[in-house]
């Protein structure tokens, strides 16, 4: 336990939620976990109502570099919620905002010109807000110990806080993430626009500043890119996709401020992202004793098939399954373009009596 971080703290909120097609009416609550900083981190808590849990069934999700939590994993649309599908399946189902991003605190740094600060939330940030997370977990759910996702980014600082604390974690799945095993990357390494032209090899803190800006449209150039069909809604619903950046834009109050409107993200992920980039690796996989599910899109624009592989190679009790054809956003395309299978694979990983499931 890590009870030396944090308070908890019930937010008052509490609701059945609006059932749309394919979803259960599902309840949800959200949470805030006091910090003894005076920060505090937003939490939900999404789960089937009526129904008891399994044992050991919490779980916690981590979102990526730039979009939050509830933008991440809980729009209201059909196909548009991994945790209602996960608290379908049995699970007590938390999804965490990080310093910095949603309804979370946010540095006082990023209330003034980006330019001001160094980049915001790196690694050591974020094992600090997952600890304190999964102490408020094990205590409102009684479970001993919580399984955790993440995705993207969220995989990396996921994996670093398991390889910390592997006791605190019962199951972790690693979502197209980075690690290392190799020192080129087209989009993140030498010579993009994260390496410092003045000093290759360092990351460009110059330009990111302590925290992005993030319009509507800059959400879909990379999905779009990496979605193979001309028609992208045959790909990935549009009501999903808009969903997904209404939430993006309604997670940063200050979105309206600006023209376009925009969210603001800290760029401490993207600093941390250039180091994986170049194979300068922040955590051991060694050191997960948990089982380990690696996920990769066969697709992924943003984790390559090293990092996957080396993972696998590292972790003691780690398997990989690769989703062909799918794209770095598979549980947001649609089923016959990933999303099946990523929900498939997870599932069948997070049941307490399963074995790991064979890799390819």
């Amino acid at each position: 336990m890590h009870t030396h971080i944090a308070a908890f703290a019930l937010a008052a909120a509490f609701a059945i939620s609006p059932v749309f097609a394919g979803e259960q009416s599902m309840s949800r609550r959200d949470h805030f976990v006091d910090l003894i900083s005076g920060e505090r981190l937003f939490v939900r808590e999404v789960r089937r109502p009526g129904a008891p849990a399994e044992v050991n069934s919490a779980v916690l999700l981590i979102h990526g570099a730039r979009v939050p939590g509830i933008a991440s994993f809980d729009l209201p649309v059909e196909s548009g919620s991994l945790a209602a599908d996960l608290a379908a399946a049995g699970h007590l189902v938390y999804i965490l905002d990080l310093r910095g991003y949603g309804a979370s605190s946010r540095p006082v740094a990023m209330d003034r010109p980006s330019t001001a600060s160094s980049p915001l939330m790196r690694t050591a940030d974020a094992i600090a807000d997952i600890a304190a997370t999964v102490d408020a977990i094990t205590e409102w759910s009684g479970d001993p110990q919580v399984s955790i996702l993440g995705w993207a980014t969220g995989g990396h600082w996921a994996g670093a806080y398991a390889a910390r604390y592997p006791k605190a974690v019962d199951r972790l799945v690693l979502y197209n993430t980075l690690y290392g095993g190799s020192g080129e990357h087209k989009m993140l390494g030498r010579g993009s626009p994260l390496d410092d032209p003045s000093r290759p090899g360092t990351f460009n803190a110059a330009a990111f500043g302590g925290y992005r800006l993030n319009t509507r449209g800059s959400l879909f150039t990379a999905w779009d890119n990496s979605i193979p069909a001309a028609d992208k809604t045959s790909w990935r619903d549009q009501r999903v996709a808009n969903a997904y950046a209404d939430a993006a834009l309604a997670s940063d109050t200050t979105a309206g401020m600006r023209q376009p409107p925009s969210f603001r993200s800290p760029s401490g992920a993207m600093a941390d992202s250039f180091e994986l980039a170049l194979d300068q690796r922040q955590w051991s996989a060694a050191a997960l004793a948990m089982p380990v599910l690696v996920v990769r899109s066969e697709l992924d624009f943003w984790s390559r098939p090293q990092d996957a592989q080396a993972i696998v190679a590292e972790a003691p009790r780690a398997k990989l399954v690769t989703i062909p054809d799918a794209t770095h956003f598979a549980h947001l395309d649609r089923d016959k373009a990933g999303r099946g299978a990523f929900l498939a694979a997870v599932t069948q990983f997070l049941k307490p009596s399963s074995a790991l499931p064979k890799g390819n």
